[in-house]
């Protein structure tokens, strides 16, 4: 009996750890996520070109950060696991990352053959996350 006391002791003071762990993540996302936007108000207060690229580069990577700290919500909640948060990290950031080459390979000449590979590949990820996710909400219908 006192054996099991102290497994249940030590198993509640993991769990406590974890969710201390889990709050800190979350406090240091949102101070990630201010810094981003406080330099993608730097770079509104200064237009240029490349102003702008990093601009669109760090509000999408704001929006990876916030779908990230909403995983980090649903776990504090003790929600049940749901895959579309992470699919969506994954498109929003195919989709940064084909911006991201499109804007600097835009005033070449002559685009680089990885570069266009590249992008290929980012769009190929994007449709396949686009039919994860699908799957994965008929799948969370189902359940219902």
């Amino acid at each position: 009996m006192e054996q099991h006391y102290l497994t249940e002791k030590l198993r509640k003071g993991l769990i406590a750890v974890d969710i201390a762990f889990h709050v800190a993540a979350a406090a240091l996302l949102l101070v990630a996520c201010a810094f981003i936007f406080y330099y993608a108000t730097l770079n509104v207060l200064h237009p240029s070109r490349d102003s702008m690229i990093h601009l669109v580069n760090d509000v999408l990577l704001a929006l990876i950060i916030l779908e990230l700290l909403w995983t980090v919500i649903r776990f504090l909640k003790k929600q049940k696991f749901i895959l579309g948060p992470f699919l969506a990290i994954g498109i929003i950031a195919a989709v940064r990352r084909i911006l991201l080459i499109e804007a600097q390979t835009s005033f070449m000449e002559h685009v680089p053959v990885e570069k266009l590979y590249e992008i290929g590949l980012s769009a190929v990820v994007v449709i396949i996350l686009m039919a994860a996710y699908y799957l994965s909400v008929k799948a969370q219908k189902l359940e219902q």
